[in-house]
């Protein structure tokens, strides 16, 4: 316990002095809001479908088999009724009170904005957002929700066009938003804290990005230890949500 005191007193000193803290997360920050991760005992790697989730959330199934891409990520990515944490109302406070100068998740379920965040860079995307993959109309999750064929495949409102609509996520085989790497770059060469939670950093590229931090204090928090431990300045092995709401901002 004692222990674990220290190291919320250190992460809260460092905090306070920073200036330019990115925080960059991963599924752990959105389990606590009720949204399964992809790696746990009770993720989605674990649960039975027809095809490994790796499969179905591939470019190449998504263009070949709509259907079964629609039925899985109806049922589990395309949640509702979810709501911010506190790790999620924390960070945003933190960006308000001018300490946060960058959210980069590799989530896709808009629970950052939800809080309150403002500048949320997504690296693998967002399911609020969609198009046509005809024309490109753009649309939100609740159409995707509420609209589908026969064969329950959303379809272009403009019934001239009919194409599928496909969410705006970063499947299997897509290439990462170079608006988005680029932002998640430059603001962590200009971060004095960085702080990441909720990751195993095991997804690339995106857990990559973390080389491009330079500045004074790397922490990393996570419920289990991760091969990157060795190289953060504080890790704390705890929630995020528990870990965040005891910070003052």
């Amino acid at each position: 316990m004692a222990e674990t005191k220290d190291q919320e007193l250190k992460l809260q000193e460092w905090i306070t002095e920073s200036k330019r803290i990115v925080f960059f997360g991963g599924a752990g920050v959105s389990t606590e809001s009720g949204i399964p991760d992809f790696r746990s005992v009770d993720g989605l790697y674990h649960q039975k479908w027809s095809y490994p989730p790796e499969t179905i959330l591939s470019a190449g199934f998504f263009a070949d088999n709509p259907i079964e891409f629609y039925k899985f990520y109806r049922a589990k990515l395309l949640v509702t009724g979810i709501k911010p944490n506190v790790a999620h109302l924390k960070l945003a406070e933190l960006e308000q009170k001018g300490k946060l100068t960058a959210v980069i998740t590799q989530n896709i379920d808009g629970l950052h904005q939800a809080a309150g965040s403002k500048n949320v860079l997504e690296v693998h995307g967002s399911v609020l957002r969609n198009h046509c993959v005809v024309c490109g109309k753009s649309y939100d999750a609740e159409y995707v929700r509420n609209n589908k064929d026969k064969k329950g495949v959303p379809r272009c409102e403009d019934k001239a066009c009919n194409g599928i609509i496909k969410p705006d996520v970063v499947l299997y085989g897509e290439s990462l938003d170079d608006g988005v790497v680029t932002a998640s770059i430059r603001a962590l060469q200009e971060a004095d804290m960085l702080i990441i939670g909720g990751t195993s950093l095991t997804v690339y590229p995106a857990a990559g990005f973390i080389n491009a931090f330079h500045g004074e204090h790397l922490v990393l928090i996570n419920r289990d230890a991760t091969e990157s431990d060795s190289i953060a300045d504080l890790v704390i092995h705890d929630s995020i949500g528990k870990v965040m709401d005891k910070i003052k901002v």
